[in-house]
């Protein structure tokens, strides 16, 4: 189903779950106004982080992983465990996802020069796709790397046109696998972002090792999570 008419369904399943979309419309539509796509990377990129969220049952588990851009040799990760305010709804992501994201962020030593996401950057209905929203609260540059085409249509040359604009390009990382879908989030342009996912590929894995190791780490610490809670209720059962 097209990006599109998911939306018309949101004020009705928002309206179950007592928020405003409206409101949340609106403040997407003012940051929108803050969004920078210009290259704004320090000289000598160093550190690149990735972040992903992974989910069991009602527990989120957010990680970040920041490595040496020249080898992806781990220099440091942090984690949150919480649960997501609001449940999963089409254009909003960053309202389930970033908070979380960003516990996680506050908790690194040391600040990444590049941050990867999981999910879009400007390609979105408002710009305003998770890593784009990440991007504005760390003011820090952004790229987003999507696994799904939610809106938009790729050209002949592999871009996603919206709206008559480049607004993402669909990157090939892997030989016989769908491709990812790049997008800059923040303080960066279209075009570095597309060279710096493809440098950042690490056979035989789809996603840029940042990002692989990230969502390898939450998806991991998810899975203890469930043993733990489910060792729990056994021994309080049979106790």
């Amino acid at each position: 189903m097209a990006f599109q008419n998911n939306e018309k369904l949101l004020p009705r399943q928002a309206a179950a779950q007592g928020f405003d979309i409206k409101k949340l419309v609106k403040e997407q539509l003012l940051l929108s106004k803050k969004i920078v796509l210009k290259d704004q990377l320090p000289k000598n990129l160093e550190r690149v982080a990735g972040c992903d969220v992974s989910f069991v049952n009602n527990t989120a588990v957010a990680a970040v992983v920041v490595t040496d851009v020249q080898d992806f040799k781990i220099l440091e990760k942090a984690l949150f465990v919480g649960k997501p305010l609001i449940p999963y709804i089409p254009g909003f992501l960053s309202y389930r996802e970033a908070p979380l994201i960003v516990r996680a962020f506050q908790k690194l030593k040391q600040k990444p020069d590049l941050l990867l996401v999981d999910g879009n950057g400007v390609l979105h209905p408002r710009m305003m796709g998770i890593a784009t929203h990440l991007g504005l609260l760390l003011d820090m540059p952004t790229i987003g790397v999507a696994k799904k085409l939610l809106l938009g249509v790729v050209d002949d040359k592999g871009f996603v046109v919206f709206k008559n604009k480049r607004l993402a390009y669909f990157l090939q990382t892997r030989p016989y696998s769908k491709p990812v879908i790049v997008s800059p989030g923040f303080k960066i342009t279209l075009q570095t972002a597309i060279k710096l996912v493809s440098k950042m590929i690490k056979y035989p894995h789809k996603l840029p090792e940042p990002l692989h190791l990230a969502h390898r780490l939450a998806k991991t610490t998810a899975k203890k999570q469930a043993a733990k809670k489910k060792k729990l209720v056994r021994k309080n059962t049979n106790e």
